[in-house]
């Protein structure tokens, strides 16, 4: 029953009605468009139609999802991403074969009528009702194209796309009412000519190509502008079935399709049956283009490097309220991200863990670059290609667990200890701090402090530690600990400043469990007991290199949308976590482990570089993580999803009876460094005096742990030679008080040389 409006107007569903040329739309007639028996069914409509007023009177139209692409720094292509194969282009940059060909098979009469075709319905009706079956819809173009875009707002909910689909009953009626009621309002919109281009933008002609441009690449590997008549018929035959006629699938039923398509090109004029003819005579011409998409496709073996970038945007506020809104914009697509990937460090860092661990070997090598002082990532690269098939992965070892990582991250071992050195310097104490030890060790737990300043309450009365060799006993200070990499030393420097000192700093340099909890205050962090991430200890490392100021991490720098508008990014956060001097210092010392220490084979020759060796618990993990005042480089290598206790093992061709941070991580590290720095002129580090313990003084050249380093250290420098009391020189040191008995019970030279230890 119609309805009048208040005033003596038509109802919406009187103006359908009159807009279709009759007096009454009867519910029977519309169920007659899909249902060979109307009955009830029919009482069902003229319901719906009773709410034909109810429904909205705009339709939603959401932007088409299309393709997002990914750039380096340079601006090169990584890859491309989407949810929905699609490259939106005006109607001017289709064929002319292909807009005729589709309107010739789906609506031949779409330029003559409305938004519905009466004749259309009429005819579907009398054909439906005769067979007996559903055998003709009577959708126009316009009505299509209204359904697709429900089908696009689904996105992924199949639920939603159901309804956006239904057929049959009460529900597929009303869904009939709605694309009426909008396709009408279309009509009123837009021209004959725009709906047909969104039309053609929005339908899905199979092998995941939405659209036509998509389909013309999947298909023939050109443009939907270059389609020849046969390759346009071909297209526009796959719209009613997808995959009833894939010419993939059934080259037979796409032929059949195709000379459908040709003849009805013909009864509607746009074709010669000459030319329809030799078009059948043709074959389909197909030259497949496999979708290339996604982070597997990127290029420079930077998949993980794409992988984080996705993770970084859906983890990001500035792109969202909420994962879920931050989720609908990727999906939707249509962006292009710049990105801090350095082409040529990242092609450096993936050549080097190619190079040195091997795609069948029982670990992976992973190598993650910082840039000091603005956190752009330059590089992330592992020895296995990123996928899920064979000898890959996608699991991404430089990220935490919450950026599609492990589940806990790494074991950094000693690399942990430059934390502590920092947190120490911080505090006040000297490097030329000494500790005498066994080789084996064992301190109260009572002895260290919790954060909340109680004893610390391990599972036993006493930490027992040992370092890594049984010679390694004696008198250390905090230099030469860290070039030898003394366990005891650290384990010692720690109770002095502190648990809570200790993870605070590592923390104030961004390094968490790579769970994505915070580091705990136990006696064992100081030796890297608890996991983290390789991104988050060349982040950390970056600090040292830019003399104490921290960047958080950052993988994109520009985004622009569908429009060419520029989005707002994320932006790092730099702060001070340690003084200048403090990180200068702690750039002198792990120099050090690179010149004569545990790093000594793979140090760097020709500029000023710094790093630290790194062996976990039964040789689980080993690492190297280094840097110069321009790059800083983690390197980590270990098991795939199990651990593996790196002993007896082959790795990159090479046999290592036991492995270590300096030979297995240490040649990728150097590698990578040295191929990401080449051309580059070397910058230095600021110069520091660093204090040494009063046993440095030796004969002027010091062997290992054994003797001075120089005139300041005591012994038988030049500066001090023939004579002086062997003591340390106190430096100038920032904000430190130096106490009178610092360097009680050390050893006191007797000015001749002779006050190095052995």
């Amino acid at each position: 029953m119609s309805r009048k409006r208040p005033g003596g107007g038509l109802s919406a569903a009187q103006q359908a009605a009159k807009f279709l040329g009759v007096s009454v739309l009867s519910g029977a007639v519309l169920a007659g468009i899909a249902l060979p028996a109307v009955g009830a069914l029919g009482l069902a409509a003229r319901g719906t139609m009773e709410g034909f007023d109810e429904i909205p009177a705009m339709m939603e139209r959401p932007p088409l999802s299309e393709k997002t692409t990914i750039l380096d720094a340079e601006g090169n292509k990584i890859a491309d991403v989407y949810s929905r194969n699609r490259t939106v282009v005006p109607l001017d940059q289709m064929s002319d074969h292909l807009r005729q060909a589709i309107v010739a098979i789906e609506d031949a009469r779409f330029y003559e009528h409305g938004a519905v075709d009466l004749r259309g319905i009429l005819r579907a009706l009398t054909q439906n009702v005769e067979s007996g079956a559903v055998e003709q819809g009577a959708s126009t173009l316009t009505q299509q194209y209204v359904k697709n875009v429900f089908v696009e707002a689904a996105g992924d909910d199949q639920e939603a796309v159901a309804e956006a689909t239904i057929q049959t009953g009460a529900a597929g009626l009303g869904r009939k009412i709605r694309e009426m009621k909008y396709a009408i309002q279309l009509e009123q919109e837009l021209t004959k000519d725009q709906i047909l281009e969104n039309y053609l933008n929005i339908t899905y002609f199979g092998q995941q190509a939405y659209g036509a441009e998509a389909a013309a690449q999947r298909y023939f590997s050109k443009s939907a502008a270059d389609l020849e008549l046969h390759e346009a018929a071909l297209l526009a035959g796959l719209v009613q079935s997808p995959s009833q006629y894939d010419p993939l699938v059934d080259e037979q039923a796409a032929v059949d399709r195709r000379n459908t398509v040709l003849q009805s090109m013909v009864r509607t004029g746009d074709i010669t049956q000459a030319e329809a003819d030799e078009a059948k005579a043709r074959d389909l011409g197909l030259n497949v283009s496999e979708p290339r998409q996604g982070c597997i496709t990127a290029v420079n073996d930077a998949g993980f490097f794409c992988d984080y970038v996705r993770e970084e945007f859906l983890n990001s506020p500035v792109f969202g309220e909420t994962r879920d809104e931050r989720q609908a914009i990727w999906d939707l697509g249509g962006l292009t991200i710049q990105t801090t990937l350095d082409p040529t460090a990242q092609q450096a860092a993936a050549q080097a863990a190619k190079d040195h661990v091997y795609a069948e070997d029982e670990v992976v090598g992973s190598v993650v670059q910082v840039q000091p002082g603005t956190g752009r990532i330059l590089s992330m690269a592992q020895s296995l290609p990123y996928g899920t098939e064979g000898d890959a992965t996608s699991i991404n070892f430089n990220v935490s667990a919450d950026m599609r990582g492990t589940a806990n991250g790494f074991q950094p071992g000693s690399t942990f200890k430059p934390f502590t050195a920092a947190a120490a310097l911080e505090a006040g104490i000297s490097p030329a701090q000494e500790y005498t030890t066994d080789w084996e060790h064992s301190l109260p737990n009572s002895d260290f402090r919790t954060c909340e300043n109680e004893p610390y309450q391990g599972n036993t009365p006493d930490y027992e530690f040992v370092n890594e060799r049984e010679d390694e006993r004696g008198t250390w200070d905090m230099t030469s600990a860290l070039a030898q990499s003394i366990n005891t030393y650290f384990v010692e420097l720690e109770r002095q400043v502190g648990l809570c000192e200790t993870i605070t700093m590592a923390g104030d340099l961004g390094v968490e469990r790579g769970s994505g909890e915070p580091l705990t205050a136990q006696p064992s962090v100081t030796l890297g007991a608890q996991e983290t991430t390789p991104l988050m200890m060349a982040s950390a490392y970056a600090a040292f290199a830019n003399r104490g100021t921290y960047c958080e991490p950052i993988a994109i720098t520009l985004v622009t949308d569908a429009d060419g508008e520029e989005m707002p990014v994320p932006e790092s956060e730099c702060r001070q976590v340690m003084s200048e001097h403090t990180a200068d210092t702690i750039n002198q010392m792990l120099s050090g482990v690179v010149e004569d220490g545990t790093g000594q084979a793979v140090g760097l020759t020709d500029r000023d570089n710094a790093g630290k060796t790194g062996t976990a618990d039964e040789r689980k993990d080993v690492w190297f993580v280094g840097y110069t005042p321009e790059l800083s480089t983690a390197v980590h290598v270990g098991g795939r999803a199990d651990q593996v206790s790196m002993v007896d093992i082959t790795i990159g061709g090479q046999y290592f009876e036991r492995a270590s941070g300096a030979g297995v991580a240490g040649p990728i590290w150097n590698q990578a460094m040295t191929g990401a720095l080449a051309g580059t002129t070397p910058t230095t580090f600021n110069p520091v005096d660093v204090p040494r313990g009063d046993d440095r003084r030796g004969d002027g050249d010091r062997d290992d742990d054994n003797g001075g380093d120089n005139g300041d250290n005591g012994g038988g420098g030049e500066d001090n030679a023939g004579g002086g009391d062997g003591g340390v020189e106190l430096p100038d040191w920032p904000d430190v008080e130096w106490p009178p008995d610092i360097f009680e019970g050390t050893n006191q030279g007797n000015g001749n040389g002779n006050g190095g230890r052995d």
